[in-house]
């Protein structure tokens, strides 16, 4: 990773923190692309991912300052306040809003990030998915506590492993690989019954934590995995295996 120019979308987040701390610690130059600023040893610019033109002037700016990009990691989470309701109670316009903010956020710094690639002939991209995106939920774990799985979840995520899939083969010539990772549940100090729920059916008996995706980011961006690309790295402990 030594030298490369990598924008991480979110990387204040839960997950986006330990991508940019392990990148960085692998010698690449990290810009985190988030409304907050993050760690101090990477570039910092602040965008608000779900403004298209937000988007494109920070892009410029990484451009105008690097003169290259050579990874982009779609990890960023925006969403509304009301979107974990009862599928029931889910109101049609929080539906679209939530499209909109993430998938379509994807979308749009996609886009403009491949200009750029593609003028380079060379880059490579990895899009957050999850295993929601890949499998139904299990309801069970849910029950006694009061979590709400979102319908939109699961449709935005399954949208983004198979947009995947349709950048990957559109833009291979171009020498862009592009490629989703999948985690399965992180730990974030959820209820304590979900907890034991998701602990006592997943395989390896525990949630997933950031130092267990971050490394898969990594290897998806890095040259190991040159000719990886239209694959979904699922990282779940053993979820989407029963």
């Amino acid at each position: 990773m030594k030298g490369k120019i990598i924008i991480v979308t979110g990387g204040s987040g839960l997950l986006g923190k330990e991508m940019v701390k392990q990148l960085i610690s692998k010698s690449a130059t990290v810009i985190n692309l988030d409304k907050i600023e993050g760690d101090s040893n990477a570039d910092n610019v602040i965008c608000d991912l779900t403004d298209d033109n937000s988007v494109y002037k920070a892009v410029d700016q990484i451009i105008n300052k690097h003169g290259q990009i050579d990874g982009l990691v779609n990890n960023a989470y925006p969403r509304t306040a009301d979107w974990s309701k009862k599928f029931e109670s889910i109101n049609p316009e929080s539906w679209r809003k939530n499209v909109d903010m993430q998938l379509n956020s994807y979308f749009v710094i996609t886009q403009k990030v491949v200009e750029q690639m593609k003028k380079q002939k060379s880059g490579t991209i990895v899009n957050m998915a999850s295993i929601y995106g890949v499998v139904g939920n299990d309801f069970t774990i849910y029950e006694q506590t009061a979590i709400a799985p979102p319908a939109a979840y699961s449709a935005i995520k399954g949208g983004i492993i198979n947009f995947t899939k349709y950048l990957a083969s559109y833009l291979g010539e171009h020498g862009i690989r592009v490629n989703s990772l999948s985690p399965g549940g992180i730990f974030d100090h959820q209820d304590k019954t979900f907890v034991a729920n998701y602990e006592k059916k997943v395989p390896m008996k525990r949630m997933g934590t950031p130092e267990d995706i971050a490394p898969g980011v990594i290897f998806l961006l890095s040259d190991d995995a040159k000719y990886i690309t239209g694959h979904n790295l699922i990282i779940d402990g053993g979820w989407t295996s029963i």
